[in-house]
């Protein structure tokens, strides 16, 4: 049969650097086609490609098999070709059914049908299993809310090819079920679809062909079945990956850090929460999406309003301001690295001394600016093509790897961490967990939250489980595993009785 959508030898370059090598690739009607690589193995510019918005330095690009030489993503679009993204294109100030039908509006006569949108809307995020309520705000949605907007609107499109690049990064398992089941339905209906994603165990659900895209080239091709979660992390990096996680190998030293009856206002209130972390402790903290987990962090960085007492080193700390949690040693690394965590449109020197100017002097010392980029560099491996590439040009592995060296240049003691590996391949996944546990070791207390169970367990001393905006309950040691904190954090009382 021929594919409804191809790739013919192409080839990328961007200036003298070619960064696809020849790639043939086929998505056929009613199957699911995983693309899966580390970040910077090209999977994001292949999808680029495909949906119109780059053009191949050379071979091409053939639609049921004649040559598609598509000069923009509308272009695309118009022949049947969606994308969802991994950054979100939402207009943040526009409402739910507007963005989903940004473009497309329903019109009676000539005027807007916003009833009509809003009820289509309605529709589309009830076959996803999701409450948000059409007329709400893009900016006052949480990060998986955005992303169900972001699916809800390319459904909308009736699409004959989807190209998702990590839909379910940012979802909860709930919505994820929700994710899985569409992507079923639209097989079943003769959709050609293809996804990027970083879950290994969502590809082995998924795909009907997978292909392992390394250093810009193709290095495997298998069937649904033929490669194992290991045989794929391999394929990927090169390399067998043992041990992922780093030995808990820190003895607990000090108290760092002393919470005591923390309430947090706002649409997610979080209630008398307290918690201590110790010198040399990673702490992670699980629970739903909703439970309150970013709530707490983002008080105890200073980004939100708080009641309570916050003691740091043993001495009683006011922290109304993120200047206050700085001057405390106390740093936060956002869940939402893009939006909240860089200056996408600057360069990486730029992004990395921001935080800590003071140590560049009145005037900034550039060559010591410059050497700080190069430390990072080494210390953090952020690969880069030049310091002079916009942040928003690297990969989302690298991203977060200088995300971190930002916050480290500051010398905090106490680093709180939400979502440290969303949207980030394996081999860099074991970067940071050993970058965590380093930390850890010089002394630094950290707090890891993450909605992956196996992260948080791998990684953390002990875990703290929210629900609801309260703690739910602590595990440690042992107790460290998917079914106590699953109970917890579902209500069902203490965690099970070990066997």
């Amino acid at each position: 049969m021929t594919p409804v959508l191809a790739l013919d030898k192409v080839t990328k370059s961007f200036g003298p650097v070619e960064v696809l090598h020849g790639i043939d690739l086929a998505l056929s009607a009613g199957e699911v086609h995983a693309l899966i690589g580390e970040n910077g193995a090209g999977k994001s510019t292949i999808m680029k490609i495909l949906g119109g918005f780059l053009t191949p330095t050379s071979g091409q690009v053939l639609l049921d098999g004649h040559p598609a030489p598509f000069r923009s993503g509308p272009e695309a679009e118009a022949a049947g070709i969606v994308v969802i993204h991994q950054e979100f294109n939402l207009a943040p100030d526009l409402s739910v059914a507007a963005n989903i039908f940004l473009g497309r509006e329903i019109s009676r006569g000539v005027r807007l049908d916003h009833t009509a949108m809003r009820a289509a809307a309605a529709e589309l995020l009830d076959r996803l299993g999701t409450a948000i309520r059409p007329e709400a705000r893009i900016r006052d949605l949480s990060v998986p809310d955005r992303q169900m907007v972001e699916i809800a609107k390319a459904l909308s499109r009736k699409a004959r090819v989807l190209i998702m690049d990590e839909p379910s990064a940012a979802l909860t398992h709930r919505e994820v079920d929700a994710l899985y089941a569409q992507v079923d339905r639209l097989r079943a209906e003769g959709v050609a679809l293809m996804f990027c994603s970083h879950r290994l165990d969502e590809v082995a659900r998924l795909a009907d062909r997978i292909t392992v895209l390394r250093d810009g080239a193709v290095v495997r091709r298998a069937l649904r079945g033929e490669l194992t979660d290991d045989g794929m992390a391999t394929a990927m990096v090169g390399r067998e990956l043992r041990d992922i996680f780093p030995p808990k190998d820190t003895p607990a030293g000090e108290e760092l850090l002393r919470v005591e009856g923390l309430s947090v206002p706002g649409a997610v209130q979080v209630g008398n929460v307290s918690l201590t972390l110790h010198r040399g402790e990673v702490l992670g903290i699980a629970g739903l999406v909703g439970s309150g987990r970013t709530e707490l962090a983002e008080a105890i960085a200073g980004l939100r309003p708080s009641s309570g007492t916050i003691s740091v080193r043993g001495q009683p700390t006011a922290i109304r301001h993120a200047r206050d949690a700085a001057a405390a040693g106390i740093a936060y690394l956002t869940e939402d690295r893009k939006e909240a965590g860089l200056l996408l449109d600057k360069p990486l020197t730029e992004n990395l001394t921001l935080a800590a100017l003071d140590r560049f002097g009145f005037r900034i010392d550039r060559a010591r600016e410059r050497q700080a980029m190069a430390d990072a560099t080494r210390d953090f491996d952020i690969r880069a093509a030049s310091t002079a590439m916009p942040a928003g040009a690297l990969s989302g592995g690298n991203q977060q790897k200088l995300l971190l060296a930002k916050t480290m240049l500051t010398e905090p003691e106490i680093i709180l961490i939400d979502e440290p590996t969303r949207g980030i391949d394996i081999g860099t996944k074991q970067q940071i967990y050993n970058f965590v546990r380093a930390l850890a070791r010089a002394g630094k207390g950290v707090i890891v939250i993450s909605s992956e169970l196996p992260e948080v367990m791998g990684l953390s001393d002990r875990v703290l489980v929210m629900r609801q905006g309260s703690l739910a309950g602590e595990v440690k040691g042992a107790r460290i595993t998917e079914e106590n904190i699953v109970r917890l954090a579902m209500g069902l009382g203490r965690e099970a009785e070990p066997a």
